[in-house]
């Protein structure tokens, strides 16, 4: 046990010892860091100074500069000062100078005046003895006056006993033949001046159209009614046809257009006298033939796509058209009606193309007679716009015209233009004349219209409104240049019987009311449907 304690105490004392000896360290090394921070506030107290030192440097610098500154500016203000002062003495001097001579001015002014007065009040007197002097004179005259009037009445008794004719009677001979001699040189001049007038005028119309004609290109009618659609090889026709006919039969039922296929190779036609309508069957059908699917419902589908693209190329062509005419102003809802008539046709003529011309024909007429080219250009183009609405509406085209452009807020000038381009209204106003002048030029030069391709178009639209004006008619169709009309009816408003019943009241009021070569068939379509979806 003694040895336990002594080794106790021996543990104890070194613990004591290196506690003793970590206590010196630390110390040490506090003593250590604290002089590196005494060195370190030494050196921070030092840059503090140097930095204060170049501060006060700069300030005292800054504040000399100033001071110099502010001195020149103080001198720059008294130099300023003093010459303003001295610009101030020079124009007080000016102002003394010419106040004195203003003064000056003014005494020579009186001086002139009084010297006026007394020339004024000597001219007074002058003239009061110049008018005694012409009262004498005037008295004088009087007598002289009565003489003369005297002798002139012992003259006139003696002329009119030696004539036998009283003065008033003389006079009236004389005034009577002055007239006659009057008259005859004006009418004579008069005829001169018309003739000369007339010749006038029909030389400058004669120019003025001339340069009309020679200045606007115009393209030849194109008279049409088939439009064919290349295929890309002879075994798309026994497609387009389907089994039994059935792709064909749906694809003119829902076109209206009528498919030719014949001999000719990878191509086949489609026929229809509405170029819109054999538009959107050509478009429908080429894209059909570009997708390779050809069925009744595709045909539906592709065909309404088509409608639209077509409805896009209307507005598209009476943009173009609106540009190529320099309008820029036209009421949006007309251009629809403007862009539609790209497809219609007067005599073979396309009537967007004439009205067109018909603009740059008046705009030209009226450069020459020096006339508002805007306006003329502008009632020239919307002459026919009427025409896009025959169908819709019954009455003259120009007469529908000039309404549908009132009500848009058209200019009467121009609506007047309109109404009267084909007399239907009495033209009161040059640009109306100037209108049907550009109308007829239009119409009237060479390769412009075509009679039979117009008559051929009347007869067909006349057959589709007998058709369409029945009862539960949803769609007719002329077909085979007329021969045919494809009647389609709604199955929930016309039964089978009825639509032999329609057949025949369709064809009799086309015999009442057409005359035609040949015969028409009528065919009456009545198709129902019954449709499901499978889930």
């Amino acid at each position: 046990m003694p040895e336990l304690g002594w080794i106790i105490a021996g543990l104890l004392l070194i613990g004591v010892l290196a506690l003793l000896w970590l206590l010196r360290r630390s110390a040490a090394q506090s003593r250590d860091q604290l002089a590196s921070w005494e060195r370190r506030s030494r050196d921070d107290v030092a840059n503090i100074r140097q930095s204060a030192q170049v501060a006060a440097n700069s300030l005292r610098e800054d504040a000399e500069r100033m001071l110099a500154q502010a001195q020149e500016r103080a001198k720059e203000s008294l130099e300023d000062i003093e010459r303003r002062r001295q610009e101030m003495e020079a124009s007080l001097a000016n102002q003394r100078a010419e106040l004195r001579e203003a003064r000056a001015a003014q005494e020579r002014r009186e001086s002139r005046l009084h010297e006026r007065e007394d020339r004024v009040a000597a001219d007074a007197e002058g003239l009061a003895a110049r008018a005694q002097n012409m009262e004498a004179q005037r008295a004088q005259l009087r007598a002289q006056r009565d003489e003369l009037t005297a002798e002139q009445e012992h003259i006139a008794s003696e002329l009119e006993r030696l004539a036998g004719l009283s003065l008033e009677e003389a006079k009236a001979e004389v005034v009577a033949e002055a007239e006659r001699q009057a008259k005859l040189t004006a009418t004579s001049l008069a005829r001169d001046i018309e003739a000369t007038a007339k010749r006038e005028a029909d030389r400058l119309a004669r120019k003025i159209v001339v340069t009309a004609i020679q200045r606007v290109a115009s393209e030849q009618t194109n008279e049409s009614v088939v439009s064919s659609v290349d295929l890309p090889s002879d075994d798309m026709k026994g497609r387009i046809i389907g089994r039994e006919g059935r792709n064909i039969r749906a694809f003119e039922q829902i076109t209206g257009v009528n498919v030719l296929i014949d001999d000719t190779p990878e191509s086949v036609l489609l026929s229809s006298f509405d170029p819109v309508r054999r538009e959107i069957a050509r478009l429908t059908l080429s894209d059909l033939v570009a997708d390779g699917r050809i069925h009744p419902a595709r045909i539906e589908e592709v065909h309404e796509r088509s409608e639209r693209r077509i409805h896009e190329r209307i507005e598209r062509a009476a943009e173009d058209a609106l540009t190529e005419v320099g309008i820029v102003d036209l009421h949006p809802d007309l251009i629809p009606t403007v862009g539609a008539l790209a497809y219609r046709t007067s005599y073979g003529q396309n009537v967007l193309r004439h009205l067109v011309e018909c603009a740059h024909l008046a705009g030209v007429m009226a450069a020459e007679l020096g006339l508002d080219v805007a306006t003329c250009k502008r009632a020239a183009f919307l002459h026919d716009i009427g025409k896009a609405l025959t169908h819709e509406i019954e009455g003259p085209h120009a007469l529908i015209g000039a309404e549908l452009l009132r009500k848009h807020g058209e200019h009467p000038d121009i609506v007047h233009a309109v109404e009267a381009h084909h007399n239907e209204v009495e033209p009161h106003t040059v640009e109306a004349v100037l209108v049907q002048a550009a109308d007829a030029i239009s119409g009237s030069r060479p390769g412009a219209r075509r009679e039979s391709l117009e008559a051929y178009v009347e007869r067909m639209e006349n057959l589709e409104h007998i058709a369409t004006s029945h009862q539960g008619v949803v769609r007719a169709y002329a077909m085979q240049a007329g021969r045919e009309v494809r009647v389609m009816v709604a199955p929930e408003v016309v039964d089978d019987s009825g639509a032999h019943v329609l057949a025949r009241d369709i064809a009799a009021e086309v015999e009442k009311n057409l005359s035609y070569p040949g015969q028409i068939r009528i065919t009456v379509v009545r198709e129902s449907r019954a449709t499901e979806t499978a889930h």
